[in-house]
């Protein structure tokens, strides 16, 4: 594994590259310092406060629950099935995109204290 600090437009990013199976499907996958969920089955592990710092203490599996293009892009939306944490990751054009548009026919719950306030 090698990391390196990235000065993201002042948002916290650190480069992490490393291999991994992935902890539902198998699969085994090869990062590429961007590489924050499988390409497979989408599932993730909750182990990030800011992007690549690996300092989540959860650990924590991260379910896909929802996918939606935003400025033509796709992002997915993750629940952690140990602590509840929620978040958006964008996806990769590795990803296996038949279940991206799966999960882009399911409304994203997102709760009321993710909501922005206007």
């Amino acid at each position: 594994m090698s990391s390196q600090e990235i000065n993201n437009g002042g948002r916290k990013f650190t480069r992490t590259i490393e291999n991994f199976i992935c902890a539902v499907c198998d699969t085994e996958v090869k990062g590429t310092g961007y590489t924050d969920h499988c390409p497979e089955c989408l599932w993730s592990v909750h182990v990030d406060v800011f992007p690549g710092d690996r300092k989540a203490g959860c650990g924590g599996l991260m379910e896909p629950i929802g996918a939606t293009l935003k400025n033509e892009k796709w992002r997915i939306y993750y629940r952690c099935q140990k602590c509840g944490h929620e978040r958006f990751n964008d996806a990769s054009q590795d990803d296996n995109f038949e279940k991206i548009i799966e999960l882009s026919t399911r409304p994203i719950p997102i709760r009321p204290s993710r909501q922005k306030r206007r």
